[in-house]
């Protein structure tokens, strides 16, 4: 099964639900959405709709350390989720969290707690990392590892999480060849469950593009 979402809504949410059934929610990575928004995203969502969470930006700035912050603001999002249905949390290291055997020990720790609160948990390494190392850890305790699969290629697990920033950065756009040769890699993988994020300035848009030229079905 192939999900194709935005990371956010680029769009009206009651436009967006009509396009996509999955959304990675980016409110949460700075502070917490008001009750009135989370119900209204609830109410509005068609059935079946699926929402993930990106995880507080203080986690990382915490460098993924089990502490007081770091109890906090899962409680917070662990809240968000239920309200939500959310399954899937994703984190983001910041460019300090840097590949060493101290952070590698505390990623692996930090996983496996995340990973007792959502069924899904999500981490992409900053720069430095190495992914199938980073994934290795993951994979440990039950976590995934997101890359870009046209610059890093596929993962070999059999649940993948791709997260696509643009072909030169976040104000980037895809053109129509880098649009088919994802669609495909995508149709060409063996995972049992995919999901593909698009976290551009045009992210509406080539979602919707990757998501029609599919040689697959998508949710």
């Amino acid at each position: 099964m192939i999900t194709v979402g935005c990371a956010g809504f680029p769009v009206p949410a009651t436009r967006y639900f009509k396009e996509f059934s999955f959304v990675e929610v980016q409110e949460t990575h700075l502070s917490i959405p008001g009750r009135g928004t989370i119900r209204r995203w609830r109410r509005e969502a068609p059935s079946g709709f699926r929402f993930a969470l990106l995880g507080p930006r203080n986690v990382g700035q915490e460098g993924f350390r089990v502490g007081k912050v770091t109890e906090t603001a899962l409680d917070a999002i662990e809240d968000i989720a239920a309200q939500l249905e959310a399954r899937t949390a994703v984190f983001v290291g910041p460019p300090e969290f840097a590949s060493n055997r101290a952070n590698k020990a505390v990623l692996k720790q930090f996983l496996a707690e995340v990973k007792q609160r959502f069924d899904m948990v999500v981490f992409e390494p900053s720069e430095g990392w190495d992914l199938d190392d980073c994934d290795a850890i993951a994979e440990d305790v039950g976590a995934v590892i997101a890359r870009d699969p046209l610059q890093a290629g596929l993962s070999s697990r059999d649940v993948a999480y791709y997260r696509l920033h643009g072909p030169a950065g976040h104000k980037s756009r895809y053109e129509d060849p880098a649009i088919e040769k994802l669609s495909e890699i995508a149709s060409g993988a063996k995972h049992e469950n995919a999901t593909y994020v698009f976290t551009n300035v045009d992210m509406f848009a080539d979602a919707k593009r990757f998501k029609k030229s599919l040689k697959v079905p998508a949710q």
